[in-house]
């Protein structure tokens, strides 16, 4: 549990002014930073305002509630002891969710901050509660290990901090919110770089039959991440070449390497092929650019963690941005007769594999890295056929960064080659010159096209005949030298 809380001293007083020169009665919004459970602090790094929904009405707003039966006089400030806030909970949260998508590891979105009177704050607990709880559920798929949260007061009247800690669990009431030590700080400039760049590389059977017969893409390849992430946990790392076997801080300055350690495993993919039941193969390959960031105070072992996570929810996160993509631009094209034309109106990413024999190359976004606070990065996913210009009018919006400290020459591609999915088919698999196919690229779907089903177990066939009469080959030839090797003695 969190017993006390840094905020960033420029970024969060850079806030209150905002918001004191506005002379907005309310306002809702992010809290970034970092919760340490080793020190059993938290590290506020800067305050995100939610945007306006797309209505074009705040987040926050200030409810006043008259009690006519009061006199004229005092109207007035029994109608300010009786304000409470109302909060758009829904478009918090998915602020939340979006937000999550660009941040590094190790820094997370750790709860909410309202600005609001202290009547308004005191009369809405419950809604400032399903606020939190609404965060939480939307990130948590992200962030799994979050559960703790922060709700950071600014109070306008009188001028004051408050921050209180919130334990995250089904139901969230009043009682949960417990008071803590609040101070301001340098964070930004102590915090420690480490850098990963990780290559990963799935291959998942699709059955004709069985368990998976119902499964869609998404379905498939969220079960493999979560396999994936257990997997990556027990991963040993090294640190600048050095093995990481301790929990002490890391000493040394600049920015840090850490590279992760496999055991060598099975290959999934020769399992795969000796199944009966098996009709193609789902391959998911590519590198990631990981960056993570640390306090001093933190041991070292906290940011292979941290790395780890950042792969995990990188690779989420693309998922994610596929699954939110426009889906008719997501789907298959190349159909022949009227019941692969009927498939085709399903979107990828509710698309049942096992349901097609068409091969499908998806191209993944690519992450970038964009600067943000004192040195610091945040990042973005890049589609194949957008540009800089996209992220920076991300950035502005969800990130509330200035235009002006926005350069698309500082953007860094980190990631130059765009990871690839690929749904084959069992005769790709097996041999995969069979098939002649043409590609076609179509927004980050890569399609291939095929002749029919007759033609390609044709091709199959010869093909398959190839290594025959290579071994007849090879078998004659050593009888002939054989023979000849026996006449000379």
């Amino acid at each position: 549990m969190v017993k006390a809380v840094v905020g960033e001293d420029t970024r969060l007083t850079s806030a209150e002014d905002r918001l004191s020169q506005s002379a907005i009665p309310a306002e809702v919004g992010l809290v970034i930073g970092k919760l340490s459970s080793v020190l059993d602090r938290g590290f506020v790094f800067d305050l995100i305002p939610t945007p306006s929904n797309d209505a074009g009405e705040p987040a926050c707003s200030v409810l006043e509630t008259r009690d006519d039966k009061r006199k004229p006089s005092k109207s007035k400030p029994q109608s300010s002891e009786s304000s409470s806030l109302s909060i758009d909970s829904d478009w918090v949260a998915e602020h939340a969710r979006q937000v999550s998508r660009m941040l590094l590891g190790g820094v997370k979105v750790v709860g909410i901050y309202v600005w609001a009177s202290d009547s308004a704050f005191k009369n809405s607990t419950m809604i400032l509660c399903q606020a939190i709880k609404g965060v939480s559920d939307a990130i948590r798929h992200l962030d799994p290990s979050l559960d703790e949260a922060l709700l950071i007061h600014i109070c306008y009247s009188p001028r004051r901090w408050n921050c209180r800690t919130c334990l995250l669990s089904s139901s969230i009431t009043s009682s949960s919110l417990r008071p803590c030590d609040f101070k301001l700080g340098r964070v930004l400039s102590s915090l420690q770089r480490f850098k990963c760049s990780y290559s990963f590389n799935f291959r998942l059977p699709i059955y004709c039959g069985g368990a998976s017969t119902s499964q869609t893409f998404t379905e498939i390849l969220r079960q493999e991440l979560a396999v994936h992430a257990k997997e990556l946990k027990s991963a040993n790392a090294m640190i600048d070449g050095d093995l990481v076997h301790n929990d002490e801080p890391c000493n040394t300055d600049g920015e840090h390497e850490i590279e992760i350690l496999f055991p060598f495993m099975k290959d999934s993919r020769a399992d795969a092929l000796t199944a009966k039941n098996v009709t193609g193969i789902l391959l998911f390959g590519g590198s990631i650019f990981s960056y993570a960031y640390l306090n001093v105070k933190e041991p070292v072992s906290q940011a292979v963690a941290d790395i780890k996570a950042d792969i995990t929810r990188s690779l989420q996160s693309r998922l994610d941005i596929i699954c939110d993509e426009a889906e008719q631009d997501l789907i298959p094209t190349d159909v022949g007769d009227n019941e692969e034309a009927e498939t085709s109106k399903i979107p990828i990413s509710k698309f049942i594999l096992n349901s097609s024999t068409k091969a499908c190359h998806l191209r993944l976004p690519r992450r970038v890295l964009v600067p943000w606070l004192a040195g610091t990065y945040i990042c973005d996913y890049l589609q194949p056929f957008e540009s800089l210009e996209v992220v920076k009018e991300r950035c502005i919006e969800l990130m509330s960064m200035e235009h002006s400290s926005l350069d698309a020459s500082k953007i860094s591609e980190v990631e130059s080659e765009t990871s690839l999915l690929t749904a084959e088919s069992m005769w790709d698999v097996i041999s995969p010159a069979s098939s002649a196919s043409n590609f076609h690229l179509d927004g980050n779907v890569e399609r291939t096209s095929r002749e029919d089903g007759s033609n390609s177990m044709d091709n199959a066939g010869n093909a398959s005949k190839i290594p025959i009469l290579v071994a007849s080959f090879v078998l004659l030839l050593s009888i002939i030298l054989g023979f000849m090797l026996y006449q000379k003695d």
